[in-house]
């Protein structure tokens, strides 16, 4: 497969997708990022690499360490995990409120902000120092030690974070945050503040491209079968409320964040990290989604 001559044309057929969106302006440190980047990196398994664009350009992770996070917390808790949130799409935005508190506080699935900050809990709960194991496992997977926290973004999130101050405080209501609500916060912020570049970020989910071999990395253990029902939660839940959409132009499990980052993964062939920061109103890259369609149509490879 040629994947470098399928991103070239890829770049073309995404050159009129340019100005459409809107980089997250909600978050102050977000809305000051250069809209006009775009950048693609493929890793495959046997050790082979695909760039284009700004891909050694580092951004902010946003909900894609939301995967890392699972990784984490499936680790620690294996199913009893699910007593706390489920695994279903959620058909809302992914800071709704409504759909919380008719459920009772029990999260839809863990890539909404509310199951994140479950997560998050459980990590404060479990761990002697969340920061540090949190960062530990970016650098293992990404395979760059470097790789840091930013912490501009993490206060500047931290600095408007009402609505999520008011999903950690329902959730506290009924008894699924078991920690100091601020603490849970910060601790959350923090992790979506990470920043990787293409490259980076699609090392770093090699790991879950690769079901031959158990997850074992910065001391976090997964079976071949959780990783496998990992990639089954990016494929059903992994783009908020247009899950469905993506699954149907693009068919590969993926997460994305509202930093414009995708991360997507081909079990046993590869893992792909696209970034651009435009997003549309479900909060998804414009030009990712797309650049993500384009690959499984010129490559006829897909899960299905």
């Amino acid at each position: 497969m040629d994947y470098q001559k399928i991103l070239q044309s890829i770049q073309r057929d995404i050159e009129p997708l340019k100005s459409e969106g809107q980089q997250a302006d909600y978050i102050p440190a977000l809305a000051a990022v250069n809209p006009d980047q775009w950048g693609i990196c493929i890793n495959t398994l046997d050790n082979k690499q695909y760039t284009l664009g700004d891909s050694a350009v580092p951004f902010s992770l946003q909900s894609i360490t939301k995967v890392f996070a699972l990784a984490m917390a499936l680790s620690l808790e294996g199913d009893n995990l699910w007593t706390r949130m489920g695994k279903e799409p959620s058909g809302t935005a992914f800071n709704s409120l409504i759909q919380l508190e008719l459920e009772k506080g029990k999260p839809r699935n863990p890539f909404i902000n509310s199951g994140a900050l479950v997560m998050a809990d459980v990590l404060v709960e479990r761990l002697p120092n969340p920061e540090a194991a949190f960062i530990g496992l970016a650098r293992d997977l990404s395979g760059c030690p470097s790789i840091d926290y930013n912490f501009e973004v993490a206060r500047s999130e931290h600095s408007v974070a009402y609505l999520n101050t008011a999903i950690a405080n329902l959730l506290k209501y009924h008894g699924n945050i078991h920690g100091d609500i601020d603490r849970v916060l910060r601790f959350y912020f923090m992790m979506c503040s990470i920043e990787m570049n293409c490259q980076q970020l699609a090392h770093a989910f090699l790991a879950f491209a690769d079901h031959r071999k158990p997850f074992d990395h910065a001391g976090f253990q997964l079976t071949s079968s959780q990783v496998k029902r990992m990639n089954a939660i990016m494929q059903t839940c992994g783009f908020y409320d247009e899950a469905g959409e993506f699954s149907y132009l693009v068919g590969l499990p993926g997460k994305s964040g509202v930093g414009g980052g995708i991360a997507a993964v081909f079990p046993g062939q590869y893992s792909v990290a696209v970034w651009s920061p435009r997003l549309n109103a479900k909060g998804n890259s414009v030009m990712g989604m797309k650049s993500l369609e384009l690959l499984t149509t010129h490559s006829r490879q897909s899960i299905f």
